[in-house]
């Protein structure tokens, strides 16, 4: 069994606390279905594929779980918790090693994984109607691209500016030279 180590507690820490302040500063209401178009994928996507599938996992669900419980959408935390979630672990798990093929196709399979779980989410569980979750899947696309036009780019600006940081979220390695 793998011990948590202090580094990785406090990483995850910060990046939920990112991703919920991304999910609450900038809120822009969907009048179709009460919902709103916000900022949080683009930290799931530098979360994921700068550190890793599981402080993604961790920042994109608790994150955006807990800024639905502070902003009012309390119900949703569950679906959010759980669509965002999958979301980072999915993009960081295909586009962990930083290739331009493979942020393009986490970032595809992250989009399509938290599209798809709000939709069937709201469809079969929240009684908005197939209708109104429908009408959700433009919106909730339109902010994966922007998740994905901020938080790529901004992955390839740390990684530049700091290349060590990609060490970090991983095992530690010690190799006799």
């Amino acid at each position: 069994m793998r011990k948590l180590r202090a580094s990785f507690v406090a990483l995850a820490a910060i990046l939920i606390a990112l991703t919920t302040v991304f999910t609450l500063v900038i809120r822009v209401p969907i009048t179709a279905t009460g919902g709103y178009l916000n900022f949080s994928d683009a930290v799931i996507y530098f979360a994921g594929f700068t550190f890793g599938p599981w402080i993604a996992l961790i920042a994109g669900g608790i994150g955006t779980g807990l800024a639905d419980l502070l902003g009012g959408f309390a119900a949703f935390a569950p679906l959010s918790l759980l669509a965002h979630g999958l979301e980072g672990l999915v993009a960081g798990a295909i586009g962990r090693k930083g290739t331009p093929l493979g942020l393009a196709l986490g970032w595809l399979a992250g989009t399509v994984i938290m599209i798809g779980i709000y939709f069937l989410g709201e469809g079969l569980f929240y009684g908005i109607g197939w209708g109104a979750a429908l009408a959700e899947v433009p919106w909730n696309l339109l902010q994966n691209v922007v998740g994905g036009l901020i938080g790529i780019p901004l992955f390839y600006a740390v990684r530049k500016a700091y290349p060590p940081i990609m060490r970090i979220g991983r095992p530690s390695e010690w190799r006799e030279g």
